[in-house]
């Protein structure tokens, strides 16, 4: 690994720290280098705060060394007004001796152009270090401005004999190592989706009241309204949005919107977008999980599985054609994640 990998590699470890707190921005950490010593780090904590590059800028103690030091951040440096003033700008401004970028920024108010203020104040800029890891740390930013639509993940939990329920009735399948690495998923993401029947039959909360963290955004695909106002996704825990075809409206924490069910999850999903919801997890039934999976509209799949548990009968487990990428053991239970390659 050369200096400058391994200075992007601690950006990715500064950035990783505000997992699921940026929305709608994406997770950037910066460091300021002087000497082959960093004199400087940040990361951007929250939306509507001050960016990587201003907190690593603020953090170090001798100012004067800035001009002849290297910064290092994950994503381009901003070059628009927003809720802070552009970072490029401010980069240019210091005059930095050199600039290391990550990757670039995919937002059609970034793209480069963030990349040449700097250039253009003079100073040495050097992109693609670790590209494809930045790329992957905001996959959900990525995606939603490169595809115009949600990064999707879909999460299910199957016996080993690759049912998901025992005579098609609720099963507990996890145990409560799995049942922690969900609620964390879900802290993590923007927001949370199920269907009628699951939301009927489990009545979820989604919440994440397993750990300490953000509750998502709660989806509904419920067409006909058949689900009771005194269900826990109607709760006052969450924002909940409900899909559905016969009404459009705001009532308290709850949005209904009318969508035509044969253009179901495409129209659901250009709507998300228009709400600037980047990232959705379907923990739904068999019946919306391979709806997406068909659709190919799907990004990553957690599934849990119980290789121990035999349930005979029930509901089957949907069916999805990828590689496994990565399998964790959590005590009985293994989540195997699926990278969709064709998406």
């Amino acid at each position: 690994m050369t200096k400058d990998e391994m200075y992007m590699q601690r950006c990715i470890q500064l950035a990783e720290n505000a997992f699921g707190q940026t929305y709608p921005n994406p997770m950037v950490g910066s460091v300021i280098v002087y000497d082959d010593e960093i004199i400087g780090e940040g990361y951007h904590k929250r939306a509507g705060g001050p960016h990587a590059e201003i907190n690593a800028i603020n953090s170090v103690k001798n100012p004067e060394l800035l001009r002849e030091s290297t910064i290092y951040v994950s994503l381009e440096p901003c070059s628009h007004y927003g809720k802070t003033p552009p970072c490029a700008e401010k980069l240019a401004s210091v005059g930095f001796r050199k600039v290391v970028i990550g990757t670039l920024d995919p937002h059609e108010k970034v793209n480069g152009k963030g990349r040449k203020i700097i250039e253009d104040a003079g100073i040495e800029v050097v992109s693609g270090i670790l590209g494809k890891e930045c790329q992957e740390l905001n996959k959900r930013f990525f995606t939603f401005h490169q595809k115009e639509r949600p990064y999707i993940i879909l999460k299910w939990a199957q016996s080993g004999d690759g049912f998901l329920d025992k005579d098609f009735k609720a099963t507990q399948i996890g145990n409560p190592l799995t049942k922690q690495f969900v609620h964390t998923l879900r802290s993590r993401e923007h927001a949370i989706l199920v269907g009628t029947n699951t939301a009927l039959t489990d009545n979820p909360s989604l919440t994440t009241r397993e750990i300490v963290g953000r509750n998502p955004i709660r989806i509904l695909i419920d067409f006909e309204l058949k689900v009771p106002g005194s269900c826990k996704i109607f709760d006052n825990d969450s924002q909940t949005i409900v899909f559905n075809g016969i009404k459009d409206a705001d009532e308290g924490n709850l949005r209904f919107i009318k969508i035509p069910k044969d253009e179901m999850p495409r129209m659901m999903l250009e709507k998300l977008y228009e709400m600037q919801i980047q990232s959705v997890i379907i923990e739904g039934g068999r019946f919306t999980l391979q709806q997406f999976i068909d659709a190919n509209l799907w990004d990553e799949a957690n599934i849990i599985k119980n290789e121990n548990l035999k349930l005979e009968n029930g509901t089957k487990a949907p069916t999805i054609a990828a590689e496994i990428v990565r399998t964790e053991i959590l005590d009985d239970n293994e989540v195997e994640l699926y990278k969709n390659s064709a998406s």
